[in-house]
């Protein structure tokens, strides 16, 4: 069993940044990849950012440039940094991870943040 606790969320003006961390109840070193999703309110959840074991990563077209997603192995810490947000940016934002040695994903309990016009 894995947890993941997210953490960073807020409420910010367009234009601003934040910093949003996951840390993981359980080593890193082993995960197939981990990421941030969204979900806003009536939309379903969207990945925004993943990155894998070997520092891969892949974004979303509407954050790439904005957003990078980075991880700690020694703090069993993925981030994801968010440069010129905008209000379409607000939604719950859930860190995800896939571990190599388990069938299962796991899910944090989601960190909201509101982008103010």
């Amino acid at each position: 069993q894995v947890h993941l606790v997210e953490s960073g969320g807020g409420l910010v003006q367009a234009g601003g940044s934040l910093r949003l961390s996951c840390a993981a109840s359980r080593s890193i070193f082993s995960i197939n990849d981990m990421g941030w999703y969204r979900q806003a309110p009536g939309k379903q959840r969207e990945l925004v950012a993943t990155i894998t074991t070997g520092g891969s990563t892949n974004y979303a077209d509407s954050v790439k440039g904005r957003f990078t997603i980075s991880k700690d192995n020694a703090k069993n810490t993925a981030y994801l940094q968010m440069n010129s947000l905008k209000p379409d940016d607000t939604a719950v934002y859930y860190c995800h991870a896939l571990y190599i040695w388990s069938v299962n994903d796991y899910w944090g309990q989601g960190t909201q943040v509101t982008v103010s016009s």
